[in-house]
C-alpha cells in the first residue's frame, strides 16, 4: 500500500518477538530482516536495506545447507539493492551467485531460474549492454513458457521487460509490440484496475513519447494514472511516477506551465512516500529545473539543479552516471 512507516513498525515488532522466542540463527529471523530490508529498499534507504539483507544472509548461511534456495533468494535481494544503487558489477555478482545456487537446487525450468535470468538481463540493460540483456531476458521467457500457463502474469512481466530493452535501443515498433502483448495477458489474468495494468499503459506511453506521438503518449499515461488512483493509496510512489511521466510529455510539447504543475505534484507525493534523499526526489528536482531552464527562469533552474545534485551525492555511489 506504500504505507512504509507502518510496515516498518510491524516488521520491527515482529523481529523483537522472534529474537526473544527463537535461537539467534533461526531462519525466521532471517525472514524478518529480509522483510525490514524490503521496506528500506522501497523508500530508497539502500544502505539500511543492505545491512538488513546481509544480516539475513549471515543467519541463512549458518542455518541452511550451502545450496538451499533461500540463500539464492537472499543473494537475489542483495543484487536488487546494488542494482538500484548503480553498483552494477556488484549487482551482477550477487544475481549470478543466486543463479548458480538455483541451478543446483531446482529443476531446469523452475520459475525462480527465470527470475534470475530476468534480473541479470535488467542489470545489463542498465549498463547499456543490450545484446546481453536481451539474451538473458529471452532465456527467462523460454523458461516461463514451459513453467507457466500461457496467460500467466509472469509472462506479461517478461514481455514488458524485453520491451524496455528494445525501447532503450530505439527499436520502438518492437517495444510497442511487446508492451501490447504484455497488456493483453494482464487484461486476461488480472482484475481491471490491477496496478500491473497501469505499468503496461505506462510502458506504452513511454514508447509513444519517445516516438514524438505525444497525444497517444498522454492517453496511455492518463489511463495508467486512472488505474493507480483506484488501486493505490493517494500518496503511493507509483502515482508520483504517473504525474512525472505526464509532466514529461507536456515538457516535450513545450507546455511548460502544465509540466511544472505535474512535476511539483509528483514531488509532493515523493516527499511524503519516500526517504528525503531518495534518487526519485533528485530526478524530480532535475526535471523541474529543466522546465525553468526552458522558460528562461535561470536562477530557479540553478537552484533546482543544485538540490538535485545534493541528493544524488548522498543517495548514490560517487561514480554513478
Amino acid at each position: 500500500m506504500g504505507e512504509y512507516s507502518k510496515a516498518l513498525s510491524s516488521y520491527g515488532r515482529s523481529l523483537e518477538i522472534l529474537k526473544i522466542a527463537l535461537p539467534p540463527n533461526h531462519p525466521d529471523l532471517a525472514t524478518s530482516y529480509n522483510n525490514i530490508a524490503s521496506v528500506y529498499y522501497n523508500i530508497g534507504e539502500y544502505s539500511k536495506a543492505l545491512s538488513s539483507l546481509e544480516r539475513s544472509l549471515e543467519i541463512l548461511k549458518i542455518a541452511l545447507p550451502p545450496n538451499h534456495p533461500d540463500l539464492a533468494t537472499s543473494y537475489n535481494n542483495i543484487g536488487g539493492v546494488y542494482d538500484n544503487m548503480g553498483e552494477y558489477s556488484k549487482a551482477l555478482s550477487s544475481y549470478e551467485r543466486s543463479l548458480e545456487i538455483r541451478k543446483i537446487a531446482l529443476p531446469p525450468n523452475h520459475p525462480d531460474l527465470a527470475t534470475s535470468y530476468n534480473n541479470i538481463g535488467m542489470v545489463y540493460d542498465n549498463m547499456d549492454e543490450y545484446s546481453k540483456a536481451l539474451s538473458s531476458l529471452e532465456r527467462s521467457l523460454e523458461i516461463l513458457k514451459i513453467a507457466r500457463p500461457p496467460n500467466h502474469p509472469s509472462l506479461a512481466t517478461s514481455y514488458n521487460n524485453i520491451g524496455i530493452v528494445y525501447d532503450n535501443m530505439g527499436e520502438y515498433s518492437k517495444a510497442l509490440s511487446l508492451y501490447e502483448r504484455s497488456l493483453e495477458i494482464r487484461k486476461i489474468a488480472l482484475p481491471p484496475n490491477h496496478p500491473d495494468l497501469a505499468t503496461s499503459y505506462n510502458g506504452i506511453g513511454m514508447v509513444y513519447d519517445n516516438m514524438g506521438e505525444y497525444s497517444k503518449a498522454l492517453s496511455s499515461y492518463e489511463r495508467s494514472l486512472e488505474i493507480r488512483k483506484i488501486a493505490l493509496p493517494p500518496n503511493h510512489p507509483s502515482l508520483a511516477t504517473s504525474y512525472h511521466k505526464i509532466g514529461m510529455v507536456y515538457s516535450h510539447m513545450g507546455e511548460y506551465s502544465k509540466a511544472l504543475s505535474l512535476y511539483e505534484r509528483s514531488l509532493e507525493i515523493s516527499k511524503i512516500a519516500l526517504s528525503p534523499n531518495h534518487p526519485s526526489l533528485a530526478t524530480s528536482y532535475n526535471n523541474i529545473a529543466m522546465v525553468y531552464d526552458n522558460m528562461g527562469e535561470y536562477s530557479k533552474a540553478l537552484s533546482s539543479y543544485e538540490r538535485s545534485l545534493e541528493i544524488f551525492k548522498i543517495a548514490l555511489p560517487p561514480n554513478h552516471p
